[in-house]
Formats: structure tokens, sequence, C-alpha cells
């Protein structure tokens, strides 16, 4: 290993007199995740694998430089940066690596010992768990999960003051298991809450305080990230024009909605994306059965398929549970943008799983070590050990990111730790800074979480009725298009305003408790508080008025017929209203890259510049939490956004940008 003169100099000097360091504590966890117990300690002489994640540079210039190509009044807009241009901006400073190195030195770990990653953003070491815990301030401990997983961790570690700005985490300590694994379902006509889990606390202007739960299990069918069914319904009765889009939407009634034609082209310098994860899957026959009556030529037409760190798209397990997600994101997708093709990401074995991390891994292989990389107690790791697990290594790139990728699960903000989702909405900008559009739904239960949890006031969740308003995550991530739900008015036609969605689901919003406000959003938050004030407190949401509000824009959420299992179904959510509003700004991708134009990329800045040119929604609310929720009015509001897309007005705008 080669160590910089600075380093050297400092080794030759702590051969002589060991700094003493004042130590700050670094992140804490409070309470365990559900069905966590802590059990004995861990024996001094076991062995630990060490892993330090170093903080990039430039970090702090990073919005700037997003604004500088996403922002409309920007010379520089649409001008998108190479892959290796993002690399080299972003790579953990020689500043860094040297200093975290001599710290190790000074506290008894030598060079040998020490690994460093291609990237420099990992250093990586074994040390002996009282290694470990003089050199973290803390105290290492067996845990054990109800199916008798064991885990090692720590409730709380520190580094020297001077590291902080240097070190962004370090595995082992207070991370528990964050995979995205597989659950047998309970009916879904019977969803029940979610079991309680440990949120984290964090300050009102987005500075992490604490960080203490893990991220819940999202392909879990029981956990209310995807979408809700209604009835049955004989696609004889539906009319395929307009007259009943209150009660049916149909691909026809969003067309009408949103003013947008079908696709013209399939341009192979265009390209969308659906993320689904493992064992969520589609069935062609549901495919053919949808196209058949609303896409005639496309029946027996695929999406394009990557499949990631082993997935499949498995038939095995069939019902709405297994095939609904994957069925609605494909057959609205595919439908609205035909003839452009449709790209479907497929993430994770059917044992191991895949988490948002695992995904991003494959579209950007920097990402693998980027900020030390995922969190091997927080992310699948491949190859998969376990008894029908995938062999293979992990997806780190060889899978290129498509211009629009949208993604109908998320998790509560409150499940992860504020580092996680720092390092992961730091991802969404690179690839923004790169062309890429990411959609995210915002949720389906108004200001409470997935499943309806609201947030106790000792950081446990409910069961909904009463708590903190819990904000969902990717949606908060100032980087990201938060898409929340609307419904035509019951009785009322396409041609008249929508409301925000109180059918069945309400639309997901609010306030960030952990990014703060982007300034291409400030003044839309700061005038819905000027002329809207919620009637709420600081214990039930982050009013501060300097956090992310989401959602950002939304669509028609409600009613919307689809093929599931071999026959049509009624469906509920904003895991509908995101991949529409993906296939609208495909569209606009589609006009401008007919005319020689590259893609739009990260288009918040410019749609909260331009608020005209969507359909502003002043009806509706989003209730949860034992309260009515936000009101749905003038202007921007965290229940419907900035409104849903008009694309004429839409259309020219970005057409009329570089």
């Amino acid at each position: 290993m080669l160590f910089s003169l600075f380093v050297l100099s400092a080794l030759v000097t702590g051969a002589f007199a060991a700094p003493s360091f004042t130590h700050v504590q670094h992140e804490e966890r409070t309470s365990l995740p559900p069905g966590w117990e802590k059990h004995e300690k861990l024996p001094s002489s076991e062995i630990l694998p060490m892993r330090i994640a170093l903080t990039q540079s430039n970090l702090d210039k990073a919005y700037d430089y997003l604004m500088e190509v996403s922002h409309p009044a920007s010379e520089k807009y649409g001008q998108h940066w190479s892959t290796k241009k993002v690399a080299e901006t972003f790579a953990p400073s020689q500043e860094s690596v040297d200093a975290v190195l001599v710290w190790l030195e000074t506290s008894g770990i030598s060079p040998e010992r020490v690994s460093t990653s291609q990237s420099m953003g990992w250093l990586t070491f074994d040390a002996t768990v009282a290694e470990a815990e003089k050199l973290l301030k803390t105290e290492y401990f067996v845990h054990r999960h109800e199916t008798g997983k064991p885990h090692v961790g720590c409730s709380y570690y520190s580094v020297p003051d001077h590291l902080q700005p240097h070190v962004d985490f370090i595995t082992p300590t207070v991370h528990f298991d964050t995979k995205i694994q597989q659950v047998k379902p309970k009916p879904l006509e019977r969803r029940e809450p979610i079991e309680k889990r440990a949120t984290p606390t964090t300050a009102a202007a987005g500075v992490p305080v604490q960080s203490e739960a893990a991220v819940k299990v999202i392909t879990n069918p029981n956990n209310g990230v995807h979408p809700k069914k209604g009835a049955d319904i004989n696609i004889q009765s539906i009319i395929t024009e307009l007259e009943n889009c209150d009660e049916f939407i149909v691909p026809d009634c969003l067309r009408a909605l949103y003013l947008f034609p079908p696709g013209i082209t399939n341009n192979p310098k265009n390209s969308f994306g659906i993320v689904e994860y493992t064992p969520e899957a589609y069935l062609q026959g549901d495919l053919n059965l949808f196209f058949a009556n609303f896409s005639t030529n496309q029946v027996q037409k695929t999406p394009y398929t990557d499949l990631i760190d082993g997935a499949v798209v498995q038939t095995t397990e069939e019902g709405f549970e297994y095939n609904g997600e994957s069925d609605l994101d494909l057959e609205y997708a595919m439908t609205l943008v035909n003839p452009q093709n449709v790209t479907l990401y497929q993430a994770g074995d059917l044992v191991e799983g895949a988490s948002f991390n695992n995904f991003l891994d494959a579209i950007d292989g920097s990402y693998c070590t980027y900020e030390g990389g995922d969190d091997p107690t927080q992310d699948a790791v491949y190859p998969d050990t376990l008894p029908g697990g995938y062999k293979g290594p992990e997806n780190c790139g060889g899978f290129a990111a498509t211009k629009v990728i949208s993604t109908s699960y998320a998790y509560n903000e409150a499940d992860l730790t504020a580092f996680y989702e720092m390092r992961q909405c730091n991802e969404y900008m690179k690839l923004g800074l790169q062309g890429t559009t990411f959609f995210y739904s915002s949720g389906d239960y108004g200001v409470a979480g997935n499943g309806g949890q609201c947030i106790n006031p000792n950081g446990t969740y409910n069961n909904g009725g009463s708590g903190r308003f819990n904000p969902s995550f990717p949606g908060t991530c100032p980087y990201i298009t938060s898409v929340g739900a609307t419904q035509i008015v019951p009785g009322a036609s396409v041609t008249q305003p929508e409301e925000a969605c109180e059918t069945v689901i309400f639309s997901g919003g609010g306030f960030s408790n952990v990014f703060p406000l982007p300034s291409y959003q400030s003044a839309a938050v700061k005038g819905f508080f000027a002329n809207h004030p919620p009637p709420y407190t600081a214990a039930q949401f982050n009013n501060s008025q300097q956090t992310r509000g989401f959602p950002d824009i939304s669509a028609n959420g409600a009613n919307y017929v689809i093929a599931v299992d071999g026959t049509f179904s009624l469906v509920y959510g904003t895991s509908a209203s995101s991949p529409v509003s993906a296939s609208i700004f495909t569209l606009i991708n589609e006009a401008r890259i007919a005319i020689g134009k590259g893609s739009i990329g990260f288009i918040n800045p410019t749609l909260y510049a331009n608020p005209g040119d969507l359909n502003d929604i002043t009806s509706g609310g989003n209730q949860g939490c034992g309260t009515p929720g936000f009101t749905a009015t003038t202007g921007w509001d965290p229940v419907t956004g900035l409104g849903t897309p008009n694309f004429p007005k839409l259309l020219a705008t970005f057409l009329g940008l570089p």
C-alpha cells in the first residue's frame, strides 16, 4: 500500500507520542427494530470485519452542479455529465484517506492490516472486538431475531471529532438488516397493520439526530406498498371510450385527462424503465389480455428484461399480491408509450431479495463503492450463500440506466438511518447529472406511512390512530420526482378538474425529517405555509418550513382497470400514478430526441419554475394519524404537489429548452 508524505510523517511522529483524540458520537440507535432482542456481550477475542465508509468530495457542491444542467434558466441546461466526470468529481479526497489511516495506525491498527478499495471509498480491516470497542468507544453485543438469525452490533459509536467530516459511517455498528426479503403474504383483502417498529428522530431543519430503524421488507405483499385491489369486473361492462372514466380508468381516460397522444416512434435513443423486486412478477397472459382490449398491436409483446442479482420473473407463486404491482406497471407503461420499448429491471433472487441500493449498483457500478459502498448489514449480499440462492457475483454495473425510471415501491423515511438515505439520495443526484429522470410513488396512506403507521412519542410505530406523521422515502429525497394521487370526482367527466384521491387510498404527502428544503421548491413551500397554514404543531410534523416537501406532482390513482391472474380488476394507488407520469415524460423525451435534443433529466427545477404547466388540484385531502391530514389547495400542497400533467404545456416548455 502506498502512503502520502503526510501519512509517513504522521506515522513517524506517532512512533514517539500517540496523539490523544477527543471522540464525539457519530451514530446512535436507542431502540431495536421489531423482532430483534439484545443478548450476550460479544467475547473480546472474536474477530469483526470492520468497514469504514469515507465521505466523498464536493458533495457540498453537488446541488449546484445538478442545477447547472437542470434549471431552465441555466446556460448549461441539458449538458449532462459523463459517468467518468461524475466519478472523478465525487471521489473521496486523499486528505480523508490519510486522516483516517493516521487514526487507525495511532490506535493500534497497523497499516498492513488495512485495505483500501479501488475507489478509495472503503477502508477495511479485521479487528478483535476489544480493538473495535476501544477504537469506537462502544460495546458489541449479539442480537437475535425471532427467526433465530443472529446479528452483531452496538447501540452507538464515536469517532474523533476531527474525523467526522471524513467518515460517513462504519459497520458493523448500529445498522440492522435492511434487505428486501421474501415473506409469505397474508391475503391482500384482509391486510392488517404492520407491527410496531422503531423509528428515528431528526432535527427540524433536516439534520439527523439519531438513526434507529431498519428498512421494512418491501416485497412483503402485506406491507402497504403495493396497489390496493378493488372489485373484479366484467370487461364487457367497460366502455372503452370516455363515458365512465370516473368509475373505470383505462388508457384513453388518461390521454383525455392529461391531453397526451399515443407514442409515435421506437427511438433507440429513448428509453423507459420499470423497476420490480422479486417475487413480484408480471404474467404474460395478463399483459396479453390487457393488450387485446386496450392496445391490440401489442399482444404477445414483452418488456426488455434486465435480471439483476439472479432475479427471475417467477410464475410459481401467483395471485394479486404477487402479480398486481408488476402487471399494473407494465400494462399501462407499455400501452401509453407504445411503440417505444419498455425495460423491466427485475431485482433480487428468490432467497436473498434486493434493495434499492442493489438496483442502483446494477445501473451504476461506481455506486458499489461510492461512500464506502453498500452496507452488508443492510443490503443484499451476493453470492447468496443460502440454499437455492444466486451464487454469482453482485451486479456492479453491466446494466444501462434508462432515460426515465419509475418505481412504485417505497420505505417510510423512519425505516432507515439518515446516513443510509443521504447516500442513496446522492446517487439519484449523480444519475440526474447524467440525464436520468426518477419517479417514485408517494404512498397510499396520506400523512401516515406504509400500512397506515404513525410515530409514537417514544419513536415506535402505531396503527395510525394518532401520532406523528410518517413521510416516505425516497419521496423526500430532493433529487427524485415524487408522485401523488388524484381521482376524477364521482359523477364528473374527464374534462372537469380532478380532486385529491380519497377512494380506497389517500395521496401520500408531507415534509421530510431528514432532507433540507431545496431552493427550487422554496418559494412553493413557503407560499403554502403563508397562504394555507396547516392546523398542526411541531409535535405532529416538521413545520420548520426548512425541509423538503412532497409530492412534487400527481396523477390519477383510482379505479384502474388491469388484467391480473386472468381476469379484470380495479386497483388503486400511487403505484399507478408513478408509471403513468413517467410515461408522459417519456413521450416528452421522444419529442425532444426527434429534433436532436437530449433527455430532460432531473425535471423538478423546470416544473417548479413553470407551475402553470400542471393542472392545479384544489380539493380533497390526505387524512392519516387520526387527523384530516393536509388539504389540496391553490398552488403547491403536500397532497397533490403542483398538480397533474398538462402535456401540451409541458411539451412546449421542454421543447423550448436547449
